[in-house]
């Protein structure tokens, strides 16, 4: 028979070495059931137990804590207290049961929004995801961390875990709302060409049916193709014709047109949630048009500049094209006396440190990337699993029903 006595006093005696630790995981199981009776009488003993040196027992017992339906009062106490166990825990103990660490994350996760306050959830979940694997490993924290760093507008913490490389993934779910979720990040940051490739991965990833998740992340895909490309090329154009159709009327280069489309699908861009980002779709065509104008004229003023873009005036012209300067989008120089701009060429000449540096830190990335596909080609050239399904393949067709194919025609 259990006592939460007992097991708090074989947390405190097993959690020195991993010999300890094993045996101590053995008795959490077994007082599993147990735990969970007694969750609404647990929180007293957590103060016996020290998060740091006791992170496997302290897990188990918070887990079962919280495991019930969960008042705001509550919520406000197990926040601070789940805060704490996820910033010192250690992470040797707690992957020795990951689900139950999973399951007090996602719980405090729920706390947190309930609380309307994510903004208090984004450095423990980021330890948290940090703790649970490597940063190869794609877990289910991972995409809940991004939402709420979404959600308290913390683009840049939340950018600091897409930098990782990505190469185990537990559950498809996760993968795609981790790059869903990512590709938003990044827009809030103007990583457009980041946001684009995460989008990417979820509109074509394998999947048996096209879900909501993928639906919302194409209209999203669509729209920051119009942004960072100034066009858009898919053969997915049948998932939703409102956005494909705003893509053809940006590709004929007409702002009024655009505008047009757009004020008549107001409504439905706002119920999307993408209504700000068919914005900076419309301001992208400005950019586009310029750019368009670099590749006939040496030198332009701003008056032609705003007669050919359609913007309203000079002085507009002036604050597009320096801030193209600015962004590195355009090469050229504005003479304030006549307002005549003069285009140039990239004075980028891929001779300095700073570039060869960035060349050969790429060059190192994708070598290592390159060793790392061919030690999975490895691996699943082994699985048992693989090599039985190709076997069943290959019995569908006898290849001795075929002619061999000649190595040479007489003619």
């Amino acid at each position: 028979m259990y006592t939460v006595e007992s097991l708090v006093a074989q947390i405190q005696g097993l959690s020195s070495s991993a010999g300890d630790l094993s045996l101590l995981l053995t008795h959490l199981k077994q007082a599993d059931e147990f735990l969970h009776n007694e969750s609404t009488q647990l929180f007293p003993f957590l103060e016996q137990l020290d998060p740091t040196l006791h992170s496997l027992g302290y897990l188990y017992i918070l887990e079962a804590s919280t495991s019930g339906p969960v008042t705001n009062e509550q919520a406000r106490r197990l926040v601070l207290l789940i805060s704490r166990f996820l910033t010192s825990c250690v992470a040797d103990q707690i992957r020795l049961a990951p689900e139950k660490f999973i399951a007090v994350c996602k719980s405090f996760k729920d706390q947190v929004l309930m609380l309307e306050a994510p903004v208090r959830g984004v450095v423990p979940l980021l330890e948290a995801v940090k703790k649970l694997r490597s940063s190869e490993h794609l877990t289910t924290l991972h995409p809940d961390f991004l939402q709420i760093c979404l959600l308290a507008k913390c683009y840049k913490t939340g950018f600091s875990i897409l930098e990782d490389d990505i190469f185990e993934v537990d559950q498809p779910r996760d993968f795609y709302l981790y790059c869903y979720y990512g590709g938003m990040i990044c827009i809030g940051q103007k990583r457009f060409q980041k946001a684009l490739e995460l989008l990417h991965n979820v509109v074509t990833a394998p999947m048996s049916s096209i879900n909501a998740i993928a639906v919302e992340a194409f209209k999203k895909y669509v729209l920051v193709s119009l942004i960072y490309n100034g066009q858009y090329y898919s053969s997915l154009a049948w998932m939703c014709i409102l956005y494909i159709e705003l893509a053809n009327t940006y590709s004929i280069g007409k702002i009024s047109e655009l505008e047009t489309y757009i004020q008549t699908n107001r409504e439905k861009f706002d119920s999307d949630n993408n209504l700000g980002l068919v914005k900076q779709v419309v301001s992208s065509m400005y950019k586009r048009n310029i750019q368009r104008l670099t590749q006939t004229y040496l030198t332009l003023s701003l008056q032609d500049i705003a007669n050919t873009v359609q913007l309203s005036s000079p002085k507009e012209a002036e604050m597009h094209v320096l801030q193209m300067i600015q962004d590195g989008e355009i090469y050229a120089t504005i003479n304030q006396r006549d307002g005549m701009v003069r285009f140039l060429e990239d004075p980028e000449q891929y001779k300095t440190c700073e570039m060869i540096e960035h060349i050969d830190s790429s060059i190192q990335r994708i070598m290592t990337l390159s060793k790392k596909l061919t030690a999975m080609d490895e691996l699943i050239s082994c699985d048992p699993l693989y090599l039985a399904k190709v076997g069943r393949e290959r019995q569908r067709f006898d290849f001795d029903d075929f002619d061999s194919v000649p190595q040479k025609f007489n003619i």
